[in-house]
């Protein structure tokens, strides 16, 4: 039987490997208060639940730019939850960052065994489809021959004089998801949509997992 881990349960176990976006994950207000007071405004709500492994596609994510218009976003998700008749293990409450978002995921192959993907992350994903694999675990050459394959690089690295993110992380990073199934051979799917990377460091802001 398949096991499932949402976006809580799956930075709880990444954080063992890599760093994640600090959050707590709330069941009132009172503790959504406490939360937010605790990482500092912006922050970012999100639903937490099994049956909501993509969000967004419900408005299951809001960014809440002051104590103002906090209890409005917590309402708005509970309600959206109500709406859709999902059951919720609670509102995360996470820090907000800034950089670029890119995808790194685990799939497990009938043929080659675990192999690791990255790319462009983020809503558009599917859309750019600007994705490279590799068998898993890689090597350090591995993953800078990865970085340089995406046909979106330059957006990483300096488009419009914009600030380069630190390849250095996005490399270290590569090698230690690609590193995670020789621990954990029953994960099927792993999916890191966005990791969040500027030039000083890099985050896991949403993940979910699927365990055989």
């Amino acid at each position: 039987m398949k096991k499932f881990y949402a976006e809580y349960e799956a930075e709880k176990f990444l954080s063992k490997y890599m760093p994640v976006a600090k959050g707590f994950l709330c069941k009132d207000s009172k503790s959504i208060v406490a939360a937010a007071k605790n990482l500092g405004y912006p922050i970012v709500l999100k639903i937490i639940s099994k049956q909501a492994l993509h969000k967004t596609d419900i408005g299951g994510v809001v960014i809440v730019k002051n104590e103002g218009e906090l209890f409005g976003a917590f309402n708005n998700l509970v309600g959206i939850a109500k709406k859709n008749k999902i059951k919720t293990e609670g509102i995360l409450v996470q820090e907000f960052l800034q950089g670029k978002e890119v995808i790194i995921g685990i799939k497990k192959d009938a043929t080659f065994g675990h192999v690791l993907a990255f790319g462009m992350g983020g809503k558009y994903v599917e859309i750019l489809k600007d994705v490279t694999f590799r068998v898993c675990s890689i090597t350090k050459e591995d993953a800078e021959q990865m970085i340089d394959e995406l046909k979106f690089g330059k957006i990483l690295f300096g488009a419009r004089n914009e600030q380069p993110v630190n390849r250095n992380i996005l490399v270290k990073t590569l090698i230690a998801v690609s590193n995670i199934p020789a621990k954990n051979k029953k994960i099927e799917e792993l999916d890191i949509n966005p990791f969040i990377v500027n030039d000083k460091m890099g985050k896991v802001a949403d993940a979910r997992i699927v365990f055989g």
